[in-house]
């Protein structure tokens, strides 16, 4: 009996080639640049898997994205395996890129103290009758990328997941961290788990090179900076 030929897709591979897989477990950044084209195009043809396929169709382009992205339809067509859909898919993504790096980099507010975070951050927690935990993230250049609550808990205390904190981070390509709870009672006494706490995340992040810099608690309108009052 005539077998018809099986497209080899990404969910029919080895657990170290599957992109999709990868990217989920690792994130965006753990992949090269074929997993991703790989992630693109979808399958492969019979024999050759879809990152063999992508690691051949970068090394016409001597595994520079930029060439690649300069390539016509008509050119990936060329490739065995490669079509309309998939040779536009390819094209589209290429040039997302390439317009993304022509925006304006959007001015980001920079951290200077602990005054600038709290101004910051005092919104959000000014008035909550429960405690919450979150992290600000900042780029090197102390620049503020992003904001997340990590956990909320009630009127004594929350948890802070070192887990959770770092790869929310790391996720955002974070070079510094400061972290951030409340006290709804209006203590602004640091406990000795807050500072226990902040201790192990000051030496967790030093091995990913991912610095916490400071932990704020914020009580009402004031605030206490365990760096500034060298608890840290």
């Amino acid at each position: 009996m005539v077998k018809l030929k099986q497209k080899r897709r990404i969910t029919g591979f080895a657990v170290d080639d599957q992109p999709r897989e990868k990217l989920i477990r690792e994130g965006r950044r753990s992949l090269s640049d074929a997993e991703l084209i790989a992630i693109l195009i979808g399958s492969g043809t019979a024999g050759v898997s879809v990152v063999k396929l992508s690691q051949s169709i970068l090394g016409q382009y001597d595994h520079s994205l930029s060439e690649l992205g300069r390539a016509s339809l008509d050119e990936l067509k060329n490739f065995h395996g490669i079509g309309d859909a998939k040779a536009v898919t390819i094209i589209a993504a290429l040039e997302i890129g390439r317009r993304r790096k022509e925006e304006p980099d959007q001015k980001k507010p920079v951290i200077t103290c602990a005054r600038d975070a709290f101004e910051m951050m005092h919104p959000a927690l000014a008035d909550l009758n429960h405690e919450e935990f979150w992290i600000m993230m900042l780029n090197s250049a102390n620049g503020v990328i992003g904001k997340a609550m990590i956990s909320k808990g009630g009127r004594a205390g929350t948890i802070a997941d070192p887990k959770i904190i770092f790869k929310t981070a790391l996720e955002r390509n974070a070079a510094y961290l400061i972290l951030f709870h409340n006290h709804p009672s209006g203590n602004l006494k640091a406990s000795d788990e807050d500072i226990r706490i902040t201790k192990k995340l000051v030496e967790a992040g030093k091995t990913m090179d991912l610095f916490v810099l400071d932990h704020l608690i914020v009580a009402g309108g004031s605030y206490l900076s365990l760096a500034d009052e060298g608890m840290i």
